[in-house]
This record gives C-alpha cells, sequence and structure tokens, in this order.
C-alpha cells in the first residue's frame, strides 16, 4: 500500500550526478552547497546515523532521499553503490523505503529492472513544463512525451508517482503555466511539487537575466499564480507538498539567487493569500456596514489566515472598513474552513 502520510526524510544529496543536460536554470551546488562527488558507503551511513537521531517518535515511517541530481541517469554500478548501503539499514527495520527524483527520459525497463530489488517506494520526475517549446529554451533534453511514457511505466510497477513542474520559466506565462498543471492532472500522480524559477547564479539563466534577455515572476504574480496552481491541483484531488524551494542558508545569500520570487516562507503566503480570498469573499456576502466582525478557523490554520506580519488581518479591515476584527479557533473545522460572523 502506498504511504498516505507524511513520512521522515533522510536527504541524501548528489548534486548534478547523472545529468546529461545543464538546465538553463539550474547550479545545484550552489544551491546544496555541497560538492558533486558521489557520497561514500561510510558517509551515506554517517547521513543516516545522523538524521535518525533526529527522528520523533510520532514519525513511524523513514525514508532515505536522494536529491539533487539525475538518479537513474547514474551508471548501474553508481546506482547500486548508492542503493546497496541502505539495505543493512531496511533489514534492520531503521528505514522503511526509498525516494529519488531522476528526469522522464530515463525511465525505461532496464532501469527499472535494475532498482526492482530495492526497496524503492517513491520517483520523482523533474517534468518542469508539458510545453516542448518551452522546455527546449530551459535546455531540458527531453518532451513532454517523454514524461507520459515514464508515468505510465512507473504506475505499471505501482511506485508512489510525485511529479514536479516550474513556473515563470523563459518562454512560458499564466496560459502555458495552467495548461502544464492540467496536463500533469491528467497523468494522476500522487504528489505534485511546485517550484518558481529563480535566478541562480553561475547558472546559464544568469547570464540571460543579466544581459536583460530574462525577466522572472515578481514576489506577488508568484504567489497569485501558485495559488491558482494549488487550487486547481485540490480540486482534482492532487496532493501539493511543496511550493518553493526549501528554504537554506545557500539561498537566503543574494549572491546565490541573483533575481526570482525566493521567499524562505512561499509555501505559507500562498496559503495566506488563500484564506484572505476565502474571507473577503464570505464578508462580502455579509449586509454591511461591518462594524465588527469574527473570523473562526481551524487552530493549525490560525497564522495562515492571520498572513505575516497580520498583513490579512490589517487588508480586511481596510477593505471593508472593520472597526474590530477578531480570530477564533475551533478544532471541529475542517482545515480550509473559514467562518464569518
Amino acid at each position: 500500500m502506498k504511504p498516505s502520510f507524511k513520512p521522515f526524510i533522510i536527504p541524501i544529496f548528489i548534486p548534478h550526478l547523472g545529468c546529461p543536460h545543464q538546465c538553463i536554470f539550474c547550479n545545484q551546488r550552489a544551491i546544496t552547497g555541497t560538492s558533486g562527488a558521489i557520497p561514500s558507503t561510510k558517509k551515506i551511513n554517517s547521513i543516516v546515523n545522523e538524521f535518525l537521531g533526529y527522528k520523533r517518535k510520532n514519525r513511524s515511517r523513514v525514508e532515505i532521499s536522494f536529491f539533487g541530481g539525475n538518479f537513474l541517469g547514474l551508471s548501474p554500478n553508481r546506482i547500486q553503490k548508492l542503493l546497496d548501503p541502505i539495505i543493512s539499514f531496511v533489514e534492520s527495520k531503521k528505514i522503511d523505503g526509498i525516494r529519488f527524483s531522476t528526469r522522464p527520459d530515463t525511465i525505461d525497463k532496464d532501469r527499472l529492472n535494475l532498482i526492482r530489488p530495492y526497496p524503492v517506494s517513491t520517483i520523482e520526475l523533474g517534468v518542469q513544463s508539458m510545453d516542448d517549446r518551452v522546455l527546449k529554451q530551459a535546455n531540458r533534453g527531453h518532451t513532454a512525451k517523454n514524461t507520459v511514457h515514464a508515468v505510465t511505466l512507473l504506475k505499471q510497477e505501482k511506485y508512489q508517482i510525485g511529479l514536479q513542474m516550474m513556473t515563470g520559466l523563459p518562454g512560458d506565462n499564466d496560459a502555458l503555466c495552467l495548461e502544464t498543471a492540467r496536463q500533469i492532472i491528467a497523468l494522476k500522480p500522487d504528489f505534485v511539487r511546485i517550484y518558481p524559477t529563480l535566478v541562480i547564479d553561475g547558472s546559464e539563466l544568469a547570464k540571460l537575466y543579466q544581459k536583460g534577455g530574462y525577466q522572472p515572476l515578481s514576489l506577488e504574480k508568484c504567489v497569485v499564480q501558485l495559488k491558482r496552481l494549488y487550487l486547481l491541483f485540490q480540486e482534482n484531488h492532487i496532493n501539493v507538498i511543496r511550493m518553493g524551494l526549501q528554504a537554506s542558508e545557500a539561498l537566503d545569500d543574494p549572491f546565490t539567487v541573483l533575481a526570482g520570487p525566493y521567499h524562505p516562507a512561499l509555501g505559507h503566503m500562498v496559503f495566506s493569500k488563500i484564506f484572505l480570498d476565502t474571507a473577503a469573499k464570505k464578508i462580502r456576502k455579509q449586509t454591511p456596514p461591518h462594524d465588527a466582525v469574527t473570523l473562526t478557523v481551524h487552530p493549525t490554520s490560525l497564522s495562515r489566515m492571520q498572513g505575516l506580519n497580520k498583513k490579512n488581518i490589517e487588508t480586511l479591515k481596510q477593505m471593508f472598513d472593520i472597526r474590530t476584527l477578531d480570530l477564533k479557533t475551533d478544532a471541529s473545522l475542517d482545515s480550509d474552513a473559514v467562518v464569518v460572523h
């Protein structure tokens, strides 16, 4: 059975390893702060043991995840060298599964036969776009057809499938982005990640940006776009597990991210925008004047309703000339519900 809860992830980075192309947006070493050397068995064991020490008791499932490279683009020997050390952890029941990301064009029967003996549970595909012109401008080296074929093969093998898409790539626009989302929905993945395009120092995109040939999305426009995408996936019962790159010291360095909609709390901003829109829509339906309003949400959604620095509260008060706006919580509500009274 596919895991339906959030596992405890132990990350192992393999920046650029197995990548046959230099994508226009990519500089994995700058993002991860690690070299492109394949980790040794000793290093893998050290990483796993260190992270097992951080595991909380409420996280029952533990998975090792290989990040950053094109996993199935590695040679068979290298793939086995990375997977073999995990076997002892699985046999001792310290690890439950393995997950990795790879390019759609590396999914074929030979590679799937190679990893079949290992406890691989989840495979993520770097789809980025389902528009071939956008993929070509990004120098991806694969097509949308490769993605469809890859998902078909993975479904036959019963893997949990995650698809990663990017917004704001060169040649992309709102309409093409929505079409990519619709085509991803048609493939029925188990979950999706959405990454807005950032201008990373040392990437080809950085050179294009510095020459004036590329303009990234503003943070405000990015949040609006991600909100539309999130709601579209949610409407089609597809879980969005991440929006934006994981915050890190490297990404917080202005010399790493030269431009683009990076924010360490990007996902929170998107959810806050959704709650703001929901609350505004419900307040608008009430009979004015809106002298005093109380919003009730689930306890876990309180910060999302407030927004960063309680911006949502101030925005609603100004929009509807509200004198006092109170927030309450009710654990019986759904996590996305907003009750206005």
